[in-house]
C-alpha cells in the first residue's frame, strides 16, 4: 500500500529528527537514549521508504555503532551486514559509501577480540577510500588509524605505529591540535608504545589524550575512562600503585555509570582494578605469608578504540 504524500513527509521528517538526536546522544555517551532514538528513526524510515532503500544505510550503520558501544556485538553485526548488502546492491562493490561499513565491520571484530577477522575489512575500507579521495584526506587518516589499532592487537607494532603517525599528521594539518580524532589517535599510539615497552613515551601520550578528551567530552565520558584505564596500566607496570589505584577506580566508576556493570569495557576495567588491589596486597604481606595464587603479576588489559566508531554522523560515512 502506497503511503500518502503528506504521511511520507511526516515519517521522513520524524526519521531525520530522531536520527539527528540519536547521533547527538551517542556522541555524549548516552547510548541507551541513542538506541531508542535511532531505532525509532529506523522504524519511521522503513515505513516511508521500505526495508531495502539505500537511504536507510546511515540509520542502520549508526544503530550498529550504538549497539557496538553497548556491547551488543551480534546485533551490531547484523545491522552492518544489512547496510552493506543494501549499499552494494545499489551502488556496486567498490563505491565510497561501502568504505564506512567495512571500517565498522573491522572495528566490530576488533572489539570482539578477533583482529585477524577485522584486518581484511579495515584494509578494504582504506583501499576504497584512498582510491576515491586521495591519501591526504582526514577520512583516510581515520581508516589508517583504525587499521593500526587492529594491527596492534596482532603484534604488528611497526606497521601500526607508521599508520598512527600518518593519521596524526593529517588530523593535525586539517583540524588543528584540539580535535577528537587526535585524542583517539594519541590514546592508541600510546598503547602502541606501551606494548613495545616504552612506558615513558606511553605515559606522555596518554596524558595528552586524557587532557584533550576531558576538554572536548567532559570528565565523565566513557572515552575518558578508556584513557584513564590505560594510564593506570602504565603506572601499574612501573610499580606506581598509589597513582594507579585512584585512576582505575575513577575509570571503573565512569564505565559502570555510563555503560552498566555487564559491558565488556566496564568488566575489563573492573578486572584490572581488582588485579591491582590484589597485587598491592601481595606487596604488603610478609613473604612467608604469601599464597601461591598471587605470586605472579596479573596481565592488565589496555583498551584501544577506533576513531570512527565513536562519532556517528548523519550520513552513511558515520562509524
Amino acid at each position: 500500500m502506497k503511503v500518502p504524500a503528506f504521511q511520507l513527509s511526516l515519517l521522513l521528517a520524524r526519521a531525520r529528527l530522531l536520527g539527528y538526536l540519536g547521533n547527538r546522544a551517542c556522541s555524549a555517551g548516552k547510548y541507551d537514549k541513542a538506541d531508542w532514538l535511532v531505532r525509532n528513526a529506523l522504524v519511521a524510515a522503513e515505513q516511508a521508504l521500505g526495508p531495502d532503500h539505500p537511504e536507510l544505510t546511515a540509520l542502520l550503520n549508526n544503530l550498529g555503532v550504538i549497539h557496538k558501544y553497548q556491547g551488543r556485538y551480534r546485533e551490531a553485526g547484523r545491522l552492518y551486514w544489512r547496510a552493506l548488502r543494501n549499499t552494494r546492491a545499489t551502488f556496486g562493490p567498490g563505491h565510497l559509501k561501502l568504505a564506512t561499513i567495512y571500517h565498522n565491520l573491522g572495528g566490530l571484530e576488533h572489539a570482539r577480540d578477533r583482529p585477524r577477522r577485522g584486518e581484511p575489512f579495515a584494509r578494504r575500507a582504506l583501499a576504497i577510500r584512498e582510491a576515491a579521495v586521495g591519501r591526504d584526506h582526514p577520512d583516510v587518516a581515520a581508516d589508517s588509524t583504525a587499521l593500526a589499532a587492529i594491527l596492534d592487537e596482532q603484534g604488528k607494532y611497526d606497521e601500526a605505529a607508521a599508520l598512527y603517525q600518518r593519521g596524526l599528521a593529517i588530523f593535525e594539518r586539517v583540524y588543528g591540535c584540539e580535535h577528537y580524532e587526535i585524542a583517539v589517535t594519541l590514546n592508541n599510539l600510546a598503547a602502541n608504545y606501551q606494548a613495545r615497552g616504552d612506558t615513558v613515551e606511553s605515559e606522555r601520550l596518554y596524558q595528552l589524550a586524557l587532557t584533550l578528551k576531558e576538554k572536548l567530552l567532559g570528565r565523565n565520558h566513557p572515552d575518558v575512562a578508556t584513557t584513564l584505564n590505560n594510564l593506570a596500566a602504565v603506572y601499574k607496570s612501573q610499580g606506581r600503585y598509589a597513582e594507579a589505584e585512584p585512576i582505575y577506580r575513577r575509570a571503573a566508576t565512569i564505565f559502570e555509570a555510563a555503560l552498566g556493570l555487564a559491558h565488556p569495557k566496564a568488566a575489563t576495567c573492573r578486572r584490572n582494578y581488582e588485579a591491582l588491589l590484589r597485587e598491592v596486597n601481595v606487596q604488603t604481606v610478609p613473604r612467608s605469608s604469601r599464597g601461591s595464587g598471587f605470586s605472579r603479576s596479573t596481565t592488565t588489559s589496555v583498551l584501544c578504540h577506533l576513531a570512527r566508531s565513536s562519532r556517528p554522523t548523519a550520513d552513511s560515512r558515520s562509524a
